[in-house]
């Protein structure tokens, strides 16, 4: 079965994707920004976009029957190589017991504020 899970975020409507995307046991979490999805304000470096990000894939996870403990696989993709160690506490604290498989890559993002995008997948327990 098949389950979508949208955020609200306007990307999401305007681009014709979904935040998460729950197939069996596994969730696909897109590409996830910086982005408060209730304000749409971003802030202006790339740990706190990291942690709002990640604050988002959490919901996201949650909202199709996983967590961040179920996070197998993720992808960070940066404009600025640079921004990467900075985030790194964040993403310790995040991932630091999960530890999934990981790969950064360096790539122009869909608006210059986003400094950091953040992409999972996961396994839901019991599906």
């Amino acid at each position: 079965m098949r389950r979508l899970v949208s955020s609200g975020s306007t990307f999401e409507k305007a681009a014709a994707y979904s935040r998460a995307v729950a197939l069996g046991e596994w969730v696909f979490i897109s590409g996830t920004t910086g982005f408060d999805y209730a304000t749409m304000a971003i802030a202006e470096d790339a740990p706190a976009q990291a942690e709002q990000a990640l604050r988002n894939i959490a919901w996201a996870l949650a909202e199709a029957g996983s967590s961040i403990s179920d996070v197998v696989r993720v992808r960070y993709i940066l404009p600025d190589r640079a921004d990467f160690e900075p985030c790194w506490p964040v993403l310790k604290r995040w991932f630091g017991e999960v530890r999934p498989a990981a790969t950064m890559f360096v790539a122009g993002l869909a608006d210059p504020r986003m400094k950091i995008e953040i992409e999972v997948t996961a396994r839901r327990p019991g599906a």
